[in-house]
This record gives structure tokens, C-alpha cells and sequence, in this order.
């Protein structure tokens, strides 16, 4: 087990409106610097799908639909990507990060996620259990996750 910390910042600006919380990088979101990063992940897909469009740049779209990327964890030990292997969890200032912007809902990716904030953070403001898009998650169709994930559509216009 290694013990390793959030190695890139999140994505988010003054305008942002929604969350997106996942737990913590996979080896290959920490290796290539950026969220959701691992080619079986379904995240951007579902996102393209959301959003009609094919996404170029990953952190323009964020910015362009009002869509903050972070993770509950700050540093952890951790083996591999494994959310069952997560020991020793220190958490990000998730209320520091919503300050100064308009952000008014937050979503989980996934149960670990879910379940840290409830432990973890305090805050008024509402928090959305949505399921993994991990490949991880195979119960999970592409369709389902759509379905579940379109909330987060009608809140980026709200």
C-alpha cells in the first residue's frame, strides 16, 4: 500500500454551479493529470452524450457548462485504483472550494465518494449519490449511467 497525495488541482471557477466529486485519482487519472483520464472510465462519455457534443478539451468544457471536478480525498493510502483499498484518508476543504462561487449541488461518483462526504464534510449544500462510471461498475450500462447522470444537466442550467 502506498500513501500518495491528490497530485493535480481541481477544476472550478467563480461560475461554476455544480460539484462533481469523485474519491480519489485512478493510477492513470494521477499519471496522465487529469479526472476520469482512464480510456474505460464512462465519464466523458456520458458527458458527451449529456451534453450533445464532443468534448476537445476536457477543462474548456467544465468551465463552458458550470461544471466543477474534484475529489474528496486529499491523500490516502491507497493500492492500485482501488476504492476498497483506501486506508488513512485525509479530505479536501470542500467548503473552502465552493466559496466564491455559485455552486448549489454536489454529486458523488460512486458509493466510497458518497459515503466520505457524509462522514467527513459539513455543508449545507444538497449531496447527490450518482453511480460510478468506473469500468469497475459493469451492472452499469452506458444508458443507465445517462439516465442517472442527466440531473446534473437540468442543475448546470438552474
Amino acid at each position: 500500500m502506498t500513501r500518495v497525495v491528490h497530485p493535480f488541482p481541481p477544476v472550478v471557477d467563480e461560475k461554476s454551479r455544480v460539484l462533481i466529486l469523485g474519491s480519489f485519482p485512478s493510477t492513470v487519472s494521477r499519471k496522465m493529470q487529469f479526472y476520469y483520464a482512464n480510456h474505460n472510465n464512462r465519464f466523458w462519455k456520458v458527458m458527451e452524450i449529456l451534453f450533445e457534443e464532443t468534448i476537445m478539451d476536457r477543462e474548456a468544457f467544465c468551465h463552458a457548462h458550470h461544471i466543477a471536478l474534484w475529489d474528496v480525498i486529499a491523500s490516502c493510502s491507497i493500492q492500485g485504483s482501488s476504492d476498497a483499498s483506501i486506508r488513512d484518508v485525509k479530505v479536501n476543504d470542500i467548503n473552502a472550494l465552493i466559496q466564491n462561487t455559485e455552486i448549489h449541488t454536489i454529486f458523488t461518483t460512486g458509493a466510497k465518494a458518497f459515503d466520505l462526504m457524509m462522514k467527513h464534510v459539513c455543508t449545507d449544500v444538497p449531496v447527490v449519490r450518482l453511480p460510478s462510471t468506473s469500468s469497475a461498475n459493469a451492472a452499469m450500462r452506458l444508458d443507465d449511467l445517462v439516465e442517472k447522470y442527466r440531473v446534473i444537466v437540468e442543475e448546470t442550467c438552474r
